[in-house]
């Protein structure tokens, strides 16, 4: 076995850590980005609820915050991190950026598949009498679920990118792994290893989504 001049543990610690980053930044941000992006669907100048104030106020939000390259928003909201998880270091600390990077990222994937659902859909809907609630939770989600779940798949792809960055506030991860014992100390070794992890990483997240995003427009 290929000597990597740290300990396996470290190596299944870091894998851990990225794991954890991505996963539950993932859910919240998910949830977050669902809300926004029907509430943009619903409120846009051709939506059912037509609002411009609460359109234009989420959408101006959504773009601002994804304009910021994550480093810098990561480093901007340190204050932030600091009063929610009560630290700016760590692992759990780089889930406050993490979720304020990936919700924004999502709500415009979600908002694209949502509109791309048949308005005929919605009529139909209506003309059934259903509310606005059963609108979007029986016929629009659904028929976007698909569409939905490759969003999710990219996004997941996304903040395993980021949570490399994350490492500079000491979040650790794979990326952390390789930039400070392998880049820094010129292991080269250790950095093929942590490129090969990332790589399958990402391929079983794309396979994953692929996989139930076929599913679920029955193919």
């Amino acid at each position: 076995m290929i000597s990597l001049g740290i300990p396996y543990s470290q190596i299944v610690l870091a894998a851990e850590q990225t794991l954890y980053m991505v996963f539950i930044s993932l859910a919240i941000g998910t949830a977050a980005a669902i809300i926004l992006s029907v509430i943009l669907m619903l409120t846009n100048p051709s939506g059912i609820l037509k609002n411009h104030i609460v359109y234009t106020v989420i959408n101006t939000g959504v773009n601002i915050i994804r304009s910021v390259p994550f480093i810098i928003l990561m480093v901007f909201i340190l204050p932030l991190t600091k009063i929610l998880v009560g630290t700016r270091v760590g692992t759990t600390a780089a889930l406050v950026p993490l979720v304020i990077f990936i919700a924004p990222y999502l709500t415009r994937l979600f908002e694209n598949s949502i509109l791309e659902v048949n308005k005929g859909i919605i009529e139909a809907a209506q003309a059934m009498g259903a509310s606005y609630f059963e609108i979007v939770w029986y016929f629009i989600l659904p028929e976007a679920r698909g569409s939905l779940i490759l969003s999710v798949t990219t996004g997941t792809i996304g903040l395993i990118g980021a949570t490399a960055m994350a490492g500079a506030i000491g979040a650790g991860g794979v990326g952390d792994l390789a930039l400070t014992y392998g880049y820094e100390r010129l292991n080269f070794p250790l950095m093929f290893f942590t490129v090969i992890v990332l790589i399958v990483f990402v391929q079983i997240i794309q396979s994953i989504g692929n996989y139930f995003s076929a599913k679920a427009r029955g193919y």
